[in-house]
């Protein structure tokens, strides 16, 4: 489903990715590790085309993105790629489903349509009571959830997830890391997960370990 082919990447003289080769299958859920510095991020962010690679190439169900320009990549983007990240980055002016609904309106989706799947999808993550309540009025464990629903709503072919755990207390991170797994089994999710956490790691279908710009 998403293959990587022969990606490098340097910041001046700093080569940060080495030649990565990965691939990655529809409904797998993937985790990332290694100590910071290994280029994790930096991969994840190529995979999201938020990065152009110096060299190599990204396919998304055979099609090759990283070609594409700058117009249809961003289009490309919305429509098929969710990203979790470490901070949940709600715009604190909006009620949870309208923060939901930005990527779907942004792709041009009937208001109608796009709040009944934000709604089914506050239900599925148990936020129903929540949808109009502003970030300030969430827990922590509440405003990751609906930044998980927020990349769910354009049903995308993966979510790519970064550090999405690190900056909750135990329970919620359990609560999300079973989510994850839980999305998989709903609507056969595919995730690609750079955690720190060894339990996230340990609980993945497969754990890629990355070292000095390359996978182990």
């Amino acid at each position: 489903m998403i293959k990587v082919t022969n990606v490098h990447k340097s910041f001046g003289s700093l080569e940060v990715l080495k030649g990565i080769d990965l691939l990655v299958n529809k409904g797998e859920i993937v985790s990332v590790v290694g100590s910071s510095g290994a280029g994790k991020t930096t991969l994840l962010q190529i995979i999201g085309t938020l990065m152009e690679p110096d060299c190599g190439n990204i396919y998304f169900n055979n099609i090759e993105v990283s070609s594409f320009r700058d117009k249809q990549l961003a289009e490309f983007r919305n429509k098929h790629i969710g990203f979790v990240f470490q901070f949940h980055h709600l715009l604190p002016e909006f009620s949870a489903i309208e923060n939901i609904c930005i990527p779907a309106f942004i792709a041009k989706i009937p208001r109608a349509q796009a709040e009944k799947k934000a709604m089914e999808l506050l239900s599925f993550l148990n936020l129903l009571p929540r949808a109009h309540h502003k970030p300030n009025e969430l827990s922590g464990g509440e405003q990751q959830r609906v930044a998980v629903a927020r990349a769910l709503i354009n049903s995308p072919a993966v979510i790519l997830a970064d550090e999405p755990s690190g900056n909750l207390d135990t329970h919620n991170k359990e609560e999300l890391h079973q989510l994850f797994f839980d999305l998989r089994k709903q609507f056969n999710q595919t995730f690609i997960i750079v955690t720190h956490d060894k339990d996230l790691a340990a609980m993945s279908d497969r754990m890629i370990t990355m070292k000095d710009g390359k996978i182990l």
